[in-house]
């Protein structure tokens, strides 16, 4: 047989001398087959190095037994350990994962979206910041959306931000900050850590501050911008609260280019605690996601989605629900 092309289904039949339908009785576990038949049909199967085409299968009212994961970027920490933690949990339920980065871009969200459907998996967790995406109404298919409003008629699983900023915020006023900053990729009211932070300095009687330097902003212009952002306010703020470590890693940067003591002159939280910057910034004082907890929540939620559309056709999509799960604020040296 020739080695450029993948085995086909005849190809097993050839080689094991029975028919299609025999190799496919034998795949799918289907009607009565002696042992010996199943034998050969497998040793073809592993000869060849034949692979069920995952698509046909599901075209037949199968599962592919493979989600979509959708993340801006495995490249910043705390979307590489979410998805780390969702692969781990959905393999324990014989799930693989397909993971696609769209840079937060609508336009590669969309391809993947198409490509994720087109290859018919059971089910789509997304983490992308695009919201409000018209594409995630029109798909049949089980969906949770992580840290993002991505439809309302998606469930959402995320940290509670709102309170996680207060406690952010709080822990900074308490440690002898009069006017701290918020440093951020984007302002408004769907910026959660946003609406905490403004709430905490309404009822201390102090005028927010906010830094906003957009995502998509590559990470050397960042950096400046914050350089630039907080050499502006050099003498109107004594603190930061990032809503992500790395922006408070920058920060700190700052702070320490510019000769101030940390935490006597200046001070800084970050936000996410992920592992890889904890071990690099093992001092910083940070709000911890419960990351694992997302992770194994949203699976579960989605493999509820799954098992209810494969035990009844029907059944409608569940109402749009948000869990938050409490972060953790963690006190380190620059506080």
């Amino acid at each position: 047989m020739p080695h450029h092309r993948e085995p086909t289904l005849a190809d097993v039949a050839e080689r094991a001398g029975v028919s299609l339908t025999t190799v496919s009785r034998v795949l799918n576990n289907r009607g009565y087959l002696s042992q010996a038949t199943r034998s050969c049909v497998a040793e073809a199967i592993k000869e060849l190095g034949y692979r069920p085409n995952q698509v046909a299968r599901a075209l037949h009212g199968k599962s592919t037994h493979s989600i979509g994961i959708i993340v801006p970027t495995v490249a910043l920490p705390f979307f590489g350990e979410l998805s780390s933690e969702i692969e781990d949990a959905l393999a324990e339920h014989g799930y693989r994962t397909l993971i696609c980065n769209s840079l937060d871009r609508r336009d590669r969200e969309h391809d993947y979206l198409d490509l994720l459907v087109s290859h018919r998996v059971d089910g789509i967790i997304s983490g992308a910041h695009n919201e409000d995406l018209s594409e995630y109404r029109s798909i049949h298919k089980p969906l949770v959306a992580v840290d993002r409003d991505l439809s309302p008629i998606v469930p959402n699983v995320r940290c509670a931000n709102e309170d996680s900023a207060r406690q952010a915020t709080e822990h900074l006023l308490a440690r002898g900050a009069r006017r701290p900053a918020l440093l951020t990729s984007r302002t408004g009211a769907h910026n959660r850590r946003e609406a905490g932070y403004r709430a905490v300095l309404e009822e201390a009687g102090i005028e927010p501050v906010i830094i906003a330097i957009d995502f998509h902003t590559p990470d050397e212009r960042r950096a400046q911008m914050i350089r630039e952002g907080l050499d502006a306010l050099r003498d109107q703020v004594d603190a930061v609260f990032a809503t992500d470590d790395l922006s408070a890693a920058d920060a700190l940067e700052w702070a320490h280019a510019r000769g101030l003591d940390v935490p006597g002159e200046f001070k800084v939280v970050g936000f996410d605690g992920t592992a890889a910057l904890r071990r690099a910034l093992p001092g910083l004082t940070t709000v911890q996601q419960p990351i694992r907890a997302i992770a194994r929540t949203a699976v579960d939620l989605l493999l509820e989605q799954i098992t209810a559309l494969r035990d009844d056709d029907e059944r409608p999509r569940p109402a749009h629900q948000v869990i938050e799960l409490p972060g953790t604020l963690l006190q380190g040296r620059t506080t």
